[in-house]
């Protein structure tokens, strides 16, 4: 596919301002079903490109780009969806802002990387039910521990039978948000188990040691289905787990470290698998004293450690068999 237009979108709740980059027309439409359609109607009347030559380019902003971009992949439209922060760099120093210059940006960013862009691909239904119920119960999950820790506190502090009210209170949401973690999880076990694909990556995920049933979940949500990065190492990036180097020339020699550019979400996750496979893992657990002995950073064993998980994730959903400890069948 050869591009030869591409329209910039600043998008948001209510409308979405639209800038084409060679011909430089400009408007704004609401963010609905009659909004895309009079989009792609004013788009391929004023442009002088075939359909298939004209690509779409927004920013991911969660539910207010969510609806356009499932109209598009219906229509059969070539569109990408790329971050905020990924246009804003690409800028340089830049002075003003609205919605109608951001569009125009949008714009140019994609034009210039026109040779590089490649068409979005939507997530399933199952794997977008999955990703919000994943959402769902770390948001419940978070006010549960909320509720924990302010109960917790009042109880060093005030006698139950002079404060029942709030007693009562904190320990009736924690009770019922722990309900509805329940009803969450159990509704995505569901999903994973009446999907084939999901259900051989579940399996082959939790018995790498050190992985448990989020941890899973989260993989197979951030790598849609392992579709999305072809190895591993480009996983560890997003995940902000690689190290890169920091040297030029002969001056700047600075250390080797990983990026803030990550997915923290999942980053955390992986440092909980670390310290749980140095645990359980004779393996890993040697390897990691070992390291600690020659002298070496506990946190840059921690992130060696969190590479060899990523490692071994892909290796067996490359293989398609469950992981296999070999070292306890060495003699």
């Amino acid at each position: 596919m050869k591009i030869k237009e591409v329209v910039g979108i600043d998008i948001s709740k209510i409308d979405f301002d639209v800038r084409m980059h060679k011909s430089q027309d400009y408007n704004k439409f609401m963010n609905d079903k009659k909004g895309y359609r009079k989009l792609l109607k004013w788009v391929y009347k004023l442009s002088e490109f075939a359909q298939d030559e004209i690509f779409f380019i927004f920013e991911h902003t969660g539910l207010y780009s969510f609806n356009l971009a499932t109209f598009l992949t219906e229509k059969k439209v070539p569109f990408t969806l790329v971050s905020g922060l990924e246009i804003k760099r690409s800028m340089g120093i830049t002075r003003g802002k609205d919605d109608k210059i951001d569009a125009t940006r949008i714009a140019y960013y994609g034009y210039l990387r026109r040779d590089e862009l490649t068409a979005y691909t939507m997530p399933s239904k199952p794997l977008s039910e999955l990703k919000s119920l994943f959402g769902l119960r770390r948001q419940l999950v978070r006010d549960r521990a909320s509720f924990l820790a302010s109960l917790n506190e009042i109880r060093k502090f005030k006698l139950k039978k002079e404060n029942t009210v709030e007693f009562a209170v904190k320990e009736s949401m924690i009770k019922i948000l722990s309900t509805k973690i329940e009803k969450v999880e159990k509704r995505m076990a569901e999903i994973v188990e009446s999907n084939p694909e999901m259900k051989l990556l579940f399996d082959l995920l939790i018995s790498i040691p050190g992985i448990g049933t989020q941890n899973a979940l989260s993989f197979i949500i951030t790598t849609h289905v392992f579709t999305k990065f072809k190895a591993w190492r480009a996983y560890a990036a997003y995940c902000g787990v690689a190290p890169f180097p920091n040297r030029s020339g002969t001056s700047v020699r600075g250390k080797t470290k990983v990026s803030s550019l990550a997915n923290k979400e999942v980053k955390v996750l992986l440092t909980a698998a670390a310290y749980s496979v140095i645990r359980f893992d004779p393996e890993l657990k040697a390897f990691y004293q070992r390291k600690i002995d020659e002298g070496k950073d506990k946190q840059l064993v921690i992130n060696i450690i969190r590479c060899k998980i990523i490692a071994r994730m892909f290796a067996v959903v490359k293989r398609g068999k469950p992981y296999v400890n070999i070292h306890k069948f060495a003699s």
